[in-house]
């Protein structure tokens, strides 16, 4: 007499024979929610790998099983520690490449660093840095989401997947706010106008711009090319050359390009961090006329003082994605939401493994988006 697994228990045990295997490198346990809710999804446990801090703070892994021959896949969630993050993700990864694993993917939802990809003044491009150290410590595949500029892709010589968190956001907008068609879609800057057009789009919406706050190191100095000391020297300048200088900018007074009145205005952005500009654009917002401002990003940091400043702030609900822990935050505020994205996360791993397209993932997903 012959016994058949449940189809479930099938689908699980062929998962695993298959040679998939599934590490948290985080020593935080608050950073292994998103972990535990992918192998949950998966149907898979998840490895059995040490990961600690030494008195000395030298960070040390264990992986305590085989991985040989296997497809590793090390989810790795950024705490606020992102340096610590870091070293135990490359450890882990320099781990099973020299324990003869057969691919390494990680699986980054927030990149780190990324905010540092263009050249300011005599910085450095943090974010090419980031990828070199990864790809030679034996990555041989990235997944990660909404990366703060997609031409960071270009910094690997591995495969990147860039997945969107856009329709779980759109989902939200649509399920939870009643009265969305009466919103209009708000980029704080003309920096955003792009996935405020993207969002706008797709849910039949006006678009509003924010034209004229003062402006973040993001968008103030773009590259190096002006990074020499502006000192004319008769030696280094023929007397002969005059070099056209460029105008200074001129920040016009904050105008909003678009109607708002009577209306739920929606912020987009991919990030949000430091609130300050999150609450410019709010309290401008209310003036113009706005009832109900909710603000939608992928990744919530959420750093020093933010709960407390969004929870005294014009701002009626912020909405973020589970790329990063938040849940201290929310306790602070309860105004934070969070829109849970393992799922998408879970299908790549899926796919990835099985060899299977990643092009569903990415349907109606344009250039601009």
């Amino acid at each position: 007499m012959f016994c058949v697994a449940p189809p479930e228990l099938e689908a699980k045990m062929n998962i695993t024979k298959g040679g998939l295997v599934l590490f948290s490198a985080n020593s935080n346990s608050s950073c292994m929610e998103l972990s535990k809710k992918i192998a949950e999804r998966l149907g898979v446990e998840m490895g059995k790998v040490q990961v600690y801090q030494e008195p000395n703070r030298e960070t040390r892994v264990q992986i305590q099983e085989s991985v040989r021959g296997k497809d590793v896949f090390i989810i790795q969630t950024i705490s606020k520690d992102v340096n610590t993050t870091i070293m135990e993700l490359l450890i882990m990864v320099y781990a099973c490449k020299t324990s003869c694993a057969k691919s390494i993917i990680g699986v980054i939802p927030y990149f780190p660093y990324s905010k540092q990809c263009k050249m300011r003044k005599r910085g450095s491009i943090v974010s090419k840095l980031l990828a070199s150290m990864m790809c030679k410590a034996g990555l041989t595949h990235l997944i990660t989401m909404d990366l703060h500029q997609k031409e960071i892709q270009g910094f690997f010589n591995i495969p990147v997947d860039n997945l969107r968190a856009s329709p779980f956001l759109l989902q939200y907008i649509q399920e939870e706010i009643p009265d969305y068609r009466n919103a209009v879609i708000v980029a704080k800057s003309p920096a955003s106008a792009k996935r405020a057009q993207s969002f706008a789009e797709r849910l039949r919406l006006g678009i509003a711009v924010i034209h004229g706050e003062a402006q973040d190191a993001e968008s103030d100095l773009v590259d190096g090319r002006h990074s020499p000391p502006m000192v004319r020297s008769v030696a280094a300048i023929h007397p002969s050359l005059e070099i056209p200088m460029l105008i200074p900018k001129e920040k016009p007074p904050i105008t909003v390009v678009g109607d708002v009145g009577g209306r739920i205005a929606i912020i987009v952005d991919d990030i949000i961090d430091d609130v300050d500009s999150f609450l410019a654009a709010a309290e401008t917002l209310k003036e113009r006329g706005a009832y109900k401002i909710f603000v939608m990003a992928t990744h919530g940091l959420l750093s020093s003082d933010a709960p407390r400043l969004i929870e005294e702030s014009a701002i009626d609900e912020v909405v973020v994605t589970n790329t990063i822990p938040h849940e201290v935050q929310k306790l602070q505020c309860p105004k934070i939401k969070t829109v849970d994205i393992s799922m998408i996360l879970s299908e790549a791993i899926r796919r990835i493994h099985n060899g299977e397209s990643m092009s569903y993932l990415f349907r109606n997903i344009g250039l601009d988006d």
